[in-house]
């Protein structure tokens, strides 16, 4: 089998076009995604003469877009080759030479290779010689990708393209963190002014002047406001008309005295400092003149930088602003109405902040990791003979979780990536974060990961109380709260067990103070083990007695793992039957951790009962869990009961964690490559191998996202989400064969719907 190669015709940098910037972002991130599994190469779109040398080392040919026979020579180069697998052609009428781009259906005539097609812009009510063209290009396409559910339309209703071969994948967006406004306004000298911004290469289309004179309106309330017009002019614009735009847009704020409120950026901003001009805006303003201009890129990621968007109304605008995100105008080139809407949200500085964090979850689904995926599934839907693709596994990163983490310990939830005091600390994330950083320190061992292991370590010891037992709930001001005596703690105990065991097993590797402190506080809650009655909290605590006497001759641990391993065994020979190998009547929450706490008491023991219970056991929930190529976790919306219809979706990334670090144990113990192989599958589903085929970690952080709905991922990063993630990516670490990615249908509603997010109230 041949390894997958794409080779995408558009515009590339360092042409400067919003094309070449899709295209450059979108390899980018398939690259990102799919590493070696994936070729890729580009065939650059160019109106005059151009040295290959002036293009990145992805750039393997060039077509002069004008010169029909340029095509041909590409052609036929293209042709004598056999390893690429389906050209992508990137379309704009404009990009390609001959009448309506006619020189690409003559190169596609040509070509023996599959196509799919991205057509950026569909323009409605065609005359015939559009017509013509579209519909050649479909009879010799496999494929047609369109960026809004409105082209779509067109496509289908105006050019009688078949419903099954249009596809719409929306335009990517980057991943940015939540908003840091103030310090980037203070960076750029921007403190203590609304910043209002509109991005792009200038053209007439853009509309600028029609902002500018909605400008006096808005200084007579908001004197302190600053307009930043950010962007080059179209580099065909200079060519066919010079600065000429630009002047009379300087020329209109001199008359209109708005010198000191509009800065006019000139420059091809860079990625980074166009995001962080994006954060810092107050507003977007996208006054676009054009009503057939069926996408924008840099309206999608001011949305996605959490800005409020004030828009006229072109294809997708209407399909994504709605009054939660923004105002959508009711026409083109209204000065009046502009400056209505921009007083408007000014005054409400409440609405705008609820509607840039509305925004900034919308937009989320459309990361360009996401977009990647979708277009993955494209190309390997229509070859045949290719090797399948793999994910790269991401890097490692803790930032988030140390931003999570104060002097005292982590804390328990986010909003998005900000760490969320309000709702305090509790032991459960601090014993899972002491487990994960102790994992850390054994693969990268550093002072600042030796810091955070003590914070959580003090942390428990802070928990524990007299008796020997443990509190799990502390509010940010660092006192117990009354849900300590409202809850059953037996869970958050045994937890507390397994990680001062875990740190235990590593003594030899850490400072004797750190040793010294998780001895006593394991040795002051042993006598209170055996009182454990929920089957977790014996789980963990079964883990907790095999890693502390891992590297320890007594075998002071060995009568009581039998006792409470029997005790998992009695509950399970009473739930279970032939149809149902479980230890309960229902699959709840921290499932792997039963079995995989009986393979830990077999480790101990010795006793065999054990182990094939574990089996038994872990290859049941592992048959409920894997389907399709994926890992379906139990939902926390409904638990799924014996013999009763299982609930789908609600899923969390502790589930998928804990699985994970079962499926380790268990091929380390069995050799059984199956479980090697589900390890994989499991981790997968962090990278976008679920049913809404959308990543469920934070690239920028190192965060996890906290839930996978129905129709949406939860986009906050709560500490159990993360510190669980960041467990499953460092046990994949060892594991060093690829991690295929499977092709799902994904839910579509992602695509057509802009399902919100669930938070807490």
């Amino acid at each position: 089998m041949k390894k997958l190669k794409i080779l995408f015709i558009c515009s590339y940098p360092p042409r400067q076009c919003g094309i070449a910037t899709f295209s450059k972002d979108l390899i980018t991130s398939l690259k990102n995604s799919f590493g070696a599994s994936m070729d890729i190469e580009v065939c650059a779109l160019e109106n005059d003469c151009c040295d290959i040398d002036e293009y990145p080392t992805e750039v393997s040919y060039i077509i002069e877009a004008q010169k029909l026979n340029s095509f041909f020579k590409v052609a036929d180069k293209l042709n004598e080759r056999e390893d690429i697998g389906m050209v992508c052609v990137q379309h704009e009428f404009g990009l390609f030479g001959g009448e309506y781009g006619s020189h690409l259906v003559a190169f596609l005539l040509r070509l023996n290779i599959p196509i799919s097609c991205v057509f950026h812009t569909v323009l409605p009510n065609p005359d015939l010689k559009r017509l013509k063209v579209m519909q050649a290009l479909d009879e010799l396409s496999e494929k047609f990708i369109v960026l809004t559910n409105r082209s779509a339309e067109i496509l289908e209703k105006d050019y009688s393209i078949e419903k099954n071969k249009i596809k719409v994948i929306p335009h990517g967006t980057h991943i940015v963190l939540w908003k840091e406004q103030q310090a980037l306004k203070e960076k750029y000298g921007f403190q203590n002014k609304m910043v209002l911004s509109t991005v792009g290469l200038l053209s007439k289309n853009k509309g600028i002047e029609t902002t500018l004179r909605a400008l006096p309106k808005v200084l007579n309330n908001f004197p302190d406001t600053i307009y930043l017009v950010l962007g080059k002019t179209h580099p065909e614009v200079v060519k066919n008309d010079g600065e000429t735009y630009r002047k009379s847009l300087m020329e209109l704020v001199n008359q209109l005295s708005l010198n000191e409120n509009v800065i006019f950026i000139n420059e091809y901003l860079e990625l980074k400092t166009l995001l962080e001009y994006l954060t810092l805006s107050d507003i977007y303003i996208f006054s676009s003149k054009d009503p057939n201009q069926a996408v924008s890129g840099t309206f999608a990621y001011a949305m996605s930088c959490g800005n409020p968007v004030i828009s006229t109304p072109i294809p997708h605008s209407r399909e994504c602003l709605d009054p939660s995100t923004g105002i959508l105008l009711n026409g083109f080139e209204d000065a009046s109405e502009i400056s209505n809407a921009i007083v408007d949200l000014l005054k409400q500085p409440t609405l705008r902040t609820s509607m840039g964090k509305n925004a900034f979850t919308q937009m989320r689904a459309f990361s360009w990791e996401n977009v990647a995926l979708a277009y993955a599934d494209v190309f390997q839907e229509y070859l045949k003979n290719q090797k399948p693709l793999e994910f790269v596994l991401p890097t490692i990163k803790t930032e988030h979780i140390e931003n999570m983490t104060t002097n005292f310990g982590i804390l328990q939830f986010s909003s998005f990536d900000e760490p969320d005091p309000s709702f305090g600390y509790t032991l459960d994330d601090n014993a899972r974060a002491l487990i994960t950083m102790l994992m850390y320190y054994e693969q990268k061992a550093s002072e600042k990961t030796l810091q955070l292991i003590e914070i959580y370590l003090n942390f428990m010891a802070v928990c524990q109380q007299e008796n020997g037992e443990f509190y799990n709930y502390v509010d940010y001001s660092q006192h117990f709260t009354s849900q300590n005596n409202e809850v059953n703690l037996e869970d958050s105990n045994g937890r507390a067990i397994w990680a001062l065991g875990y740190l235990l097993s590593e003594a030899s590797q850490l400072p004797e103070h750190l040793v010294i402190k998780a001895e006593s506080c394991f040795k002051k809650a042993f006598p209170n083990i055996t009182n454990f009655r929920s089957p977790r909290a014996l789980g963990f605590v079964l883990k907790g007695l095999y890693f502390y006497q891992k590297n320890r001759t007594e075998t002071t641990c060995t009568a009581i793992a039998q006792k409470l391993a029997d005790e998992l065994l009695r509950i399970f020979h009473i739930s279970a039957d032939n149809q149902w190998e479980w230890f309960e009547d229902y699959l709840t929450y921290a499932n792997s951790v039963l079995p995989d706490a009986l393979l830990y008491a077999w480790r101990i023991t010795k006793d065999q009962r054990y182990r094939e219970v574990a089996e038994i056991t872990f290859d049941f929930l592992l048959s409920q869990y894997f389907m399709k190529g994926q890992i379906t976790v139990v939902s926390n919306d409904g638990w799924f009961h014996k013999r009763n219809k299982r609930v789908f979706y609600g899923e969390q990334p502790i589930e998928v964690a804990y699985t994970i670090l079962s499926l380790d144990l268990f091929y380390k113990v069995t050799q059984k490559k199956k479980y090697a192989q589900q390890l994989h599958t499991a981790f997968s589903w962090f990278l976008g191998n679920n049913h809404l085929q959308q990543i469920m970690y934070n690239p920028v952080n190192g965060g996890c996202y906290d839930g996978l709905e129905s129709e949406n991922v939860n986009i906050n990063q709560g500490a159990e989400s993360s510190i669980c993630y960041l467990m499953a990516r460092l046990i994949v670490e060892k594991y060093p064969l690829g991690i295929k990615q499977t092709i799902m249908p994904p839910n579509i509603k992602i695509w057509n719907e802009l399902g919100a997010i669930k938070t807490r109230n």
